[in-house]
């Protein structure tokens, strides 16, 4: 309800705003998005205050929800009613979507003038354009398969990073002995689909392809799917009780207050960390998922550039020009806790995550072992990605025995495709 009353609320205002700035245009963008928690706001204003030194008025629609899944409710609503937001942030298929139905504009004047091809990632412009044309500008990279980790908790529980599944254990196991939540965990779908992502990858690259990428019956149904899911059984029994709901940076929030030991959740979670005053090494350990060193699953945060009208054309090609700036690039990520967009920015200003991220995704892109994340829109279209949160998060709940959630999710798949 208090979801509902915002989003009326937030609607009503941008509107109001709209009328309100009507002769200002195209000096102004309204941008809608989910980047509300303490990290992602930090980044987010890198993006407002480079725009607003370029003399662009920023007019923020924030809707809360970290997977994007209100924000997509809200924008379909503006979109109904004839009143698009100027820039939306969106991931994989969802731009693909919007593109389709031919609400998106054209960006191909300043993509061009400024050479995007040569050095945004092919796999980020299989969602960044459309029919070849640029409709959206990509913000950055997130790699999915992360572990943060409690340095204190890992010392007290040894000291060594896990690198292997049965080491994963043996330290998770060690943490909850030692008195504290060994993982810190938020019970919405695509948070138990981010984690899944992960296990599933630990299971081999070839796995991850044929059953996230391909759908292949198979691999879905098959016996190391049902390891997939033993492994999330497994990993549900290191989380507290009061996980249902929480929000992924209220789980982030645990392992930095030392309350819980780790959390798997994607690079976005560094920016919490930092935000806290917190240094990587020194407070917390990065690593990615076990089993999966060598093998990135990604996603990118993009801002699709819906069709407007002429006079609010020219903000929003600045927009998408202060966006793929490498000066701002550089700086946003350093926030954000994700990697450029562009394959030309230097990692000088990087932590030490930030490096290992710039180089674990440069190393993952050139061996093929680069995937897009299906808990995040980029390995299927979001009815296959909707079928999987459903099978997972009611495994993950205890609603469906490890023994047939294969075949389930098979199904699930299957029905969709």
């Amino acid at each position: 309800m208090r979801i509902r009353k915002f989003l009326t609320i937030s609607t009503a205002i941008a509107m109001i705003g709209l009328a309100a700035t009507g002769a200002r245009a195209a000096d102004s963008v309204e941008v809608l998005h989910w980047w509300t928690s303490g990290g992602e706001a930090a980044a987010l204003d890198v993006l407002k205050k480079d725009l607003e030194s370029k003399g662009v008025t920023w007019s923020d629609m924030p809707v809360a929800g970290g997977g994007g899944t209100e924000a997509m409710t809200a924008l379909r609503a503006r979109v109904t009613a004839g009143n698009a937001p100027t820039a939306v942030q969106m991931l994989g298929f969802d731009i693909l979507d919007w593109a389709t139905e031919g609400a998106l504009g054209n960006l191909d004047e300043i993509a061009t003038a400024e050479g995007w091809d040569n050095v945004v990632p092919s796999a980020l412009q299989a969602f960044s354009k459309h029919d070849g044309h640029w409709i959206a500008a990509p913000v950055n990279v997130h790699s999915t398969n992360w572990v943060w980790i409690s340095k204190a908790a890992l010392d007290a529980a040894g000291g060594k990073a896990p690198e292997s599944w049965d080491e994963l254990v043996a330290v998770l196991d060690k943490m909850k002995a030692n008195g504290i939540t060994p993982l810190a965990h938020g019970g919405q779908a695509w948070q138990d689909a981010t984690i899944f992502d992960a296990v599933v990858l630990s299971l081999g690259n070839d796995f991850y392809k044929a059953s996230m990428v391909d759908l292949d019956p198979a691999a879905l149904g098959g016996e190391k799917m049902t390891e997939a899911f033993a492994r999330m059984e497994k990993l549900r029994s290191y989380v507290d009780d009061n996980f249902s709901g929480r929000d992924w940076n209220l789980a982030s929030a645990m392992v930095i207050e030392g309350k819980a030991g780790m959390q798997m959740m994607g690079d976005w979670a560094k920016g919490e960390f930092l935000k806290a005053g917190q240094k990587p090494g020194g407070d917390f350990v990065c690593i990615r998922f076990p089993g999966t060193q060598g093998s990135v699953t990604f996603n990118s945060d993009q801002f699709a550039m819906f069709k407007v009208g002429e006079d609010r054309q020219k903000a929003q090609l600045l927009m998408a020009s202060a966006i793929e700036n490498p000066v701002f690039q550089s700086a946003f990520n350093v926030v954000k806790g994700s990697v450029p967009a562009r394959t030309d920015v230097p990692d000088t200003d990087f932590d030490d995550c930030g490096k290992k991220g710039m180089k674990d995704l440069a190393e993952a892109n050139a061996n093929g072992s680069l995937f897009g994340s299906m808990a995040h829109g980029h390995a299927a279209p979001a009815a296959v990605k909707n079928a999987l949160y459903d099978v997972v998060t009611r495994h993950f709940n205890g609603e469906i025995a490890t023994a047939d959630a294969a075949a389930e999710l098979a199904a699930a798949v299957e029905a969709v495709k």
